[in-house]
């Protein structure tokens, strides 16, 4: 009896080990249908693993890495703007996941050039503004064409966008302003823009989905987002600023010290075939692909007929230069009334 006791123990004991490996603790900083389907179509292919996913914008999931530094909670951390992903790599916070990369198109394969293998490029989507067409013209409102009109004062109040501290978003637009006027004017100019917004939101796809309830006029976040929510019905018009616009690689990323490396591994494997990343529009995710022989659907935008701006992402995925636009952002924009 004793020995049979010290055998269960000890049986237990590696059934215990072998379930904590087959658990992948995924954060996911895409839309939440997004996220979902990614974790259930993993869970298909590989049946041993049990995906444990929560959705978090990319500045909490940055915060919560950082503050989990030496002892992760996150195995990986999948979607959201590169620029926090490259942050992490930067400081040491990720690590090169390993994976072939020769299939994906050029900016993916320079978010792993750019990391040193620690964060892959997923997905890209340009940045807009789009408006709610039955609110503007009840009211009289001629549409925004450009960054600049979102200073006029006929939109007071009608702006919604989301708070750069938390949303990577928020932050791609205000590193897009810098890239576009040069620091201290996008701080004029996003001051000027801030007179008139009614909200800083959390997350980056809250605006335009507030636009589309008809809740505010105008919002700035990702064109696929707004994309989304047209295709749905929303009265909601998609406007490429004239002055041009950045753009976002989503990313995904392993975790230093991450508790199941290999089943991380394997996430990252899955996230970058063409196959999977053809599934995105299932679930309205229209961004276009990473992949080269991934299918891009018919109401992605075109990048090609936007006028992108050469996106610095070395530098702006850079601790340094984030926490100095930041902190400026804050000191001379600033969110009258952050949300906790």
């Amino acid at each position: 009896m004793k020995r049979f006791g010290m055998i269960s123990a000890t049986a237990l004991m590696v059934s215990a080990a072998g379930a904590w490996a087959d658990e992948l603790s995924v954060v996911c900083s895409a839309e939440q249908d997004w996220c979902d389907l990614m974790a259930s179509a993993f869970e298909e292919q590989n049946p041993n693993i049990d995906v444990l996913m929560v959705r978090k914008s990319t500045g909490e999931t940055l915060a919560q890495i950082r503050a989990e530094a030496g002892n992760p909670k996150i195995d990986v951390w999948w979607g959201g703007t590169g620029d926090p992903h490259l942050i992490a790599a930067e400081e040491g916070l990720t690590q090169a996941s390993g994976v072939d990369t020769s299939d994906l198109l050029g900016w993916a394969q320079n978010m792993a050039e750019i990391s040193g293998g620690k964060t892959v490029g997923i997905y890209a989507g340009a940045l807009g503004i789009a408006y709610n067409s039955d609110i503007l013209e009840k009211k009289g409102i001629a549409p925004p064409q450009c960054w600049a009109d979102l200073e006029d004062p006929r939109f007071a109040g009608e702006i919604q966008v989301a708070n750069p501290t938390s949303s990577g978003t928020a932050y791609t637009e205000l590193a897009t302003f810098v890239q576009l006027f040069g620091e201290d004017e996008a701080m004029v100019k996003l001051a000027a823009v801030g007179k008139n917004v009614n909200s800083y939101t959390k997350s980056g796809s809250a605006p335009s989905k507030a636009a589309a309830r008809g809740e505010t006029g105008v919002s700035i976040g990702f064109m696929h987002d707004m994309v989304k929510l047209a295709s749905q019905g929303f009265p909601l018009k998609i406007v490429a600023p004239c002055e041009g616009t950045g753009y976002e690689v989503g990313a995904v990323s392993i975790i230093e010290g991450a508790r199941n490396v290999e089943g991380a591994k394997k996430w990252v494997e899955f996230a970058l075939h063409a196959d999977v990343q053809s599934r995105a529009p299932e679930v309205g995710s229209f961004q276009v692909p990473s992949n080269s022989n991934a299918q891009v659907a018919p109401e992605s935008p075109d990048l090609a007929s936007i006028k992108l701006i050469d996106y610095d992402f070395a530098t702006y995925g850079s601790s340094e230069t984030r926490e100095r636009l930041l902190a400026r952002w804050d000191a001379e924009v600033g969110d009258p009334n952050p949300q906790q």
